[in-house]
């Protein structure tokens, strides 16, 4: 007749716990990092999103109204939208100089990698000046 256990011994699940452990260990800081990968995408994306809705008031009304450049500045985390004048046509956009309570030094940095791959900031990171015109469209 066969004998079967009734559970577990200490042994064994201690090596569960050991194992799970590490599991967690390698996992987590991943996780963490593909969050924060998520947040950079969304704010370049969200950024150069609201480069063309600026650039469409632009051309549409021929000036910026400085309701929609604060708009444009609540919809991105990492970025700033300056604008020049409102008739002018030019808008600088800046990643900011220090981290945010929304945009932690990690998330700033990748963001600004980003978005000079992206051509949205200069090769440098430095502020990029965009000129509208009514005629032609975005001028750098």
């Amino acid at each position: 007749m066969k004998h079967f256990r009734d559970g577990f011994t200490m042994i064994e699940l201690v090596f569960v716990i050991v194992i799970l452990g590490i599991l967690a260990a390698v996992a987590v800081p991943r996780l963490t990092a593909t969050r924060d990968d998520a947040k950079v995408a969304a704010d370049v994306s969200s950024t150069a999103q609201a480069l063309q809705n600026l650039a469409a008031e632009y051309m549409a009304k021929g000036a910026f109204e400085e309701y929609n450049v604060t708009m444009a500045n609540s919809s991105v985390k990492c970025f700033e939208f300056t604008l020049n004048s409102a008739a002018d046509g030019n808008i600088t956009l800046s990643a900011l100089s220090s981290e945010s309570e929304d945009c932690s030094q990690r998330v700033l940095l990748s963001a600004k990698n980003l978005a000079t791959k992206n051509d949205l900031i200069a090769d440098d990171g430095s502020p990029k000046r965009y000129v509208f015109a009514a005629t032609s469209g975005i001028n750098e």
